[in-house]
């Protein structure tokens, strides 16, 4: 199992100073860290062996953050991916949330808040990784499947490749068909209750579910927004 101290982390941004200070910081913390200037370089290691969790920046030369995002989830959709942006990237920001990052942190910020949200990460993927209860527990909405212990999602029998976050935020909601949640309830249901997120962070996971799941079925429709409210998971689905 990935601990949450010792895990290795892979920081890809073509800043030298943000990299150095990045990797001390989290090698004081007990993670192991590897650097890399641009996403081909990064995409080359990854494609041998991937790491357990990626600090990914957006704008960079070779390959972008964006681009890698893509191929490290054709390989991974369980590997947290953390991405770093500049206040004036916000479409590319909520893009890389909509093609499968967990999170994203503003530049700039502080080494304190960049800890905090990788030990979130990492907490989430540990609960993921470790030993449960024999039973399964199993959540059935519909057409919908949930397993909680396997974190495996089915529609009519079909797999679903989810990433961590897409399936917490999913069974939130099909936990309780038919009932409104708010945005800051699929918040807590779905992070750790030190993590901070938008609503916007939500709205793009939520898309990117919709769309995971119109590619098994073009009239999925189970998931209703609720304008000015959150979300609902229809009764009838």
């Amino acid at each position: 199992m990935t601990s949450v101290t010792s895990g290795l982390v892979a920081v890809v941004d073509d800043e030298p100073h943000l990299r150095e200070t990045v990797a001390f910081a989290l090698g004081r913390e007990g993670y192991r860290v590897q650097t890399y200037a641009d996403g081909a370089r990064a995409w080359e290691a990854f494609s041998r062996e991937l790491p357990d969790l990626v600090i990914l920046d957006i704008l960079m030369p070779h390959m972008d953050g964006l681009e890698l995002c893509r191929r490290i989830r054709g390989l991974s959709e369980r590997l947290p991916i953390l991405f770093l942006s500049s206040r004036d990237e916000e479409f590319d920001r909520v893009l890389g949330l909509e093609i499968g990052a967990d999170d994203y942190l503003g530049k700039p910020f502080s080494m304190r808040e960049l800890s905090a949200r990788v030990k979130v990460l990492f907490r989430r993927l540990a609960h993921f990784e470790s030993d449960r209860p024999q039973h399964t527990e199993i959540v059935e909405a519909g057409r919908l499947t949930l397993d909680l212990r396997s974190y495996e999602a089915y529609w009519d029998a079909r797999l679903v490749d989810l990433t961590v976050t897409e399936f917490l935020l999913l069974a939130a909601l099909a936990r309780s068909p038919g009932h409104v949640k708010s945005r800051r309830q699929l918040m807590e249901q779905s992070y750790s209750h030190d993590a901070y997120v938008s609503d916007r962070t939500i709205d793009s996971h939520i898309k990117r579910i919709r769309r995971k799941f119109s590619g098994l079925d073009g009239g999925f429709d189970a998931i209703e927004t609720i304008y000015g409210v959150g979300y609902r998971y229809r009764r009838t689905a």
